[in-house]
């Protein structure tokens, strides 16, 4: 297994975020300092309203900062251009979300190939590490298939089989499980556990069910746009 005692490849210092101004200014991240290294399985847990999400959405360089600093891979984020950011996404990050977000009029084959469109990889191997990706994960059937012709947790697998085509540094996914009953859930964790051991992919997963958090090997909890406790889930 997977120990993430690797080096650090996302890092945030001193972040701050607020919206608004004056007497309507909310603080959705109040001087955030954390770090995720390499290997690491990491579980965001927190109420709603306590800056997870928001601290999601500036890993995953969807949203920047008010004030602060974040390296990705040793990259200084909150310097570079919406172009460049885009780019940086493409390349070191993969994203899992609740609600899939296929695209309705592609093929689970097509959705998983996307990626690579966006990364210039050529088309046959686009296809041939689709294929493969797909398969890996029980869809070799299925290649062809539109999103209204999987259940849910098919659709939850080929969302993560695009996000990792690419090989990225960072798997960022937010509440993967909660548009999933139990046994289905159970599933995709199998996933994300065979993905952290066997491919020693790095992954930080927000989340607000207890049962989730535990199969991650770290536990970290915010409160009012703090970090307020980090301990050890059940991979140890």
């Amino acid at each position: 297994m997977t120990s993430g005692t690797g080096p650090v490849i996302a890092e945030l210092e001193h972040i701050r975020k607020t919206y608004g101004s004056g007497d309507t200014t909310v603080v959705a991240l109040d001087d955030l300092t954390m770090s995720v290294r390499r290997g690491e399985y990491v579980a965001v847990m927190g109420t709603s309203g306590s800056g997870k999400s928001t601290a999601m959405n500036i890993l995953g360089c969807l949203d920047r900062p008010t004030s602060g600093s974040y390296l990705l891979n040793g990259t200084a984020v909150e310097e570079l251009t919406d172009d460049q950011l885009a780019d940086l996404r493409n390349r070191e990050l993969g994203f899992v979300f609740q609600q899939f977000h296929l695209l309705q009029e592609l093929t689970a084959l097509e959705n998983v190939m996307l990626p690579m469109v966006y990364a210039g990889v050529p088309a046959e191997e686009r296809e041939e590490r689709g294929i493969h990706a797909l398969e890996r994960i029980g869809l070799g059937e299925r290649l062809y298939n539109k999103p209204n012709q999987l259940s849910g947790g098919q659709q939850q697998r080929v969302a993560l089989a695009r996000a990792i085509i690419n090989q990225p540094n960072l798997l960022l996914a937010d509440e993967p499980t909660g548009a999933l009953d139990s046994r289905t859930t159970a599933e995709v964790l199998d996933l994300f556990d065979e993905l952290h051991r066997q491919q020693g992919i790095t992954i930080l997963l927000v989340t607000h069910e207890h049962d989730v958090a535990a199969r991650a090997q770290r536990v970290v909890h915010f409160h009012d746009g703090r970090l307020v406790s980090s301990g050890a889930g059940s991979q140890v």
